[in-house]
Order: C-alpha cells, then structure tokens, then sequence
C-alpha cells in the first residue's frame, strides 16, 4: 500500500471512530434524550459559544491523535505515539473535557436538566474509564514518557 493510500485509510478509519464515539454522544444522545419533550432551543450567544468551544477542542483533539498521534480516538485503534500536543499540553483527557463541553452547550441552549443529569453521568464514567483504563494502558505502553507527562499536565484542567 502506498504512503497516499496509507494516509487516506488512517483518515477513513478516524472518520469512522469519530462517528461511533463522540458523535453517538456528544450528537445522537442528546437529540434523543430531547425528542421525547419536544424540547425547541433558544439558541443564545452562552450556550452557542460554550458548545462551539467544544466543538472545536473535539476536532482539534481528533486531527491530532491522526496527525500527531499516528491513529484514532478509538480504543481498538488507538494512537502509536503519546500525543503532547495542541490542548493535550493543558490537559491529559481534552476530548473528554470537550465532549463534556458539547454536552453543556446543549443542556444550556435547550435549558434541559436531563441534559444536565446525562452530563454528570458521563463525566462520572469518564473519570472511571481513565483511571481504570486508560492511564494503566498509556503506563504500560509509553513508560517514562507517559510518567513525565503525568507529572507535568493535569489529568483534567486543575
């Protein structure tokens, strides 16, 4: 295969991550959490700007775990280098922090508690999937590298 077609492979298959993870739920569960109530937005600057930033922060992380990284946000498919770059120099987990991002943007354009309590949920098992999972996996793999990395950018933002 050649180095195009190499490239463009790793592309679709970062595609195809982004769609069955963030999307699913930074996108698809929120829309049918709303659907039930029918709820309408009341699309304002705050809650615009807050799931814009996410946004952005989410396909910032995803280009660099491609770029940087040499793989996908996917667990079965993840990056071969330990990304240090763009918003993984202020924190170790930004695309959790901008999925949970997303999530606010929407409870606050659509004024959803659900959206709210589904928020909360997620960020309690995000926090779980980290210490459990991943920061285990990165130790095992990137050794030193990944200890420097933990002792100098938070595991969140504090």
């Amino acid at each position: 295969m050649s180095d195009a077609a190499r490239g463009r492979w790793l592309v679709l298959r970062a595609l195809g991550a982004f769609v069955a993870l963030p999307g699913m739920v930074a996108i698809v569960i929120p829309v049918f959490l709303l659907r039930p109530r029918g709820a309408s937005a009341r699309f304002g600057l705050p809650g615009g700007i807050v799931l814009g930033a996410g946004s952005v922060v989410l396909l910032w992380c995803v280009r660099d775990f491609l770029v940087c990284g040499g793989g996908t946000l996917a667990p079965w498919d993840p990056p071969v280098a330990l990304v240090r770059e763009g918003p993984y120099r202020f924190s170790r987990n930004p695309m959790y922090v901008a999925v949970l991002t997303m999530i606010a943007g929407w409870a606050i354009v659509f004024r959803s508690s659900a959206l709210a309590i589904y928020g909360i949920a997620l960020a309690v098992a995000f926090h779980l999937r980290v210490i459990w999972g991943e920061e285990p996996y990165l130790a095992a793999t990137h050794g030193e590298a990944w200890t420097q990395y933990r002792s100098r950018v938070p595991r969140w933002l504090w």
